[in-house]
């Protein structure tokens, strides 16, 4: 009986001094769009025009870039903000800031996106800032999207959420009408997207968005993308076609990077 209990006190011994298993981690959704955000900033070098994007995922690399700045990791660095909201970020972590009149053709762009699709076609706005993002966005040599894996998408609007339209503030119910009843074949449904305090949110630029809820694909995109831009009192709308030239997304397996 001595052994026995000698072997069992040994083993129950070794199982004690054991070291205990991890947990697994589960990374929250921040967590993915801060792993994209940082992996795009490995894209940026000293003295580039940066295109610096607006939302939660942007805001991640706003962020890192100041950073390596303030460690002078990063030099001679140039934003160029896709909104006040971006301005603002910016210029507390102070990076210098400029515009599309002084820097027409900017050397990177780093932004997030609310749907991606298999050929890297994009949904963005739905934040508010559509019209300025695709300006920046659209004199970029190269624009680096970063999103975590909950954004892609088997089509445009698969996700059921909004696909953004900006538009001038007069007479906006016939705008939305004519934006309803375009995709009607689609399922379309457009509202008028209001603010915390239930009034019409208002964008950088001073316009409403109108936002179209779909049930259907829209079909052929860049016929879609030239039939709302024909309506008279649209400013622009959030699809970002063959724009992407990099997708970073952070999922719970790793980092995957598409390219076109």
């Amino acid at each position: 009986m001595a052994i026995a209990w000698s072997k069992k006190s040994a083993s129950m011994e070794a199982l004690s001094l054991s070291p205990p298993m991890s947990p697994p981690v589960v990374l929250s959704q921040d967590d993915l769009k801060k792993i994209a955000a940082y992996k795009a900033v490995e894209f940026v070098e000293s003295g580039m025009v940066l295109g610096l994007g607006t939302g939660s995922t942007a805001k991640h690399a706003v962020d890192r870039i100041g950073e390596l700045l303030l460690q002078g990791k990063l030099t001679n660095i140039v934003g160029i903000p896709t909104s006040k909201m971006t301005q603002e970020q910016a210029l507390s972590l102070g990076i210098p800031l400029s515009d599309l009149d002084s820097h027409p053709i900017i050397d990177l762009a780093i932004d997030g996106a609310d749907e991606v699709d298999p050929h890297l076609n994009l949904v963005k706005g739905r934040g508010g800032s559509l019209l300025r993002e695709k300006m920046v966005e659209g004199a970029c040599k190269k624009f680096v999207c970063i999103v975590d894996e909950s954004k892609l998408v088997k089509h445009l609007g698969g996700s059921g959420l909004a696909l953004p339209v900006e538009i001038v503030p007069f007479c906006w119910k016939f705008t939305a009408n004519k934006l309803q009843n375009l995709f009607q074949r689609s399922g379309c449904v457009a509202k008028l997207r209001n603010d915390c305090e239930g009034k019409p949110f208002v964008t950088d630029n001073g316009n409403y968005i109108v936002d179209l809820y779909l049930k259907k694909e829209l079909g052929d995109l860049q016929i879609a993308s030239d039939a709302i831009l024909r309506i008279a009192g649209v400013v622009e709308h959030g699809m970002f076609l063959d724009m992407a030239t990099t997708v970073i997304v952070a999922g719970e397996l790793g980092i995957t990077i598409k390219n076109k």
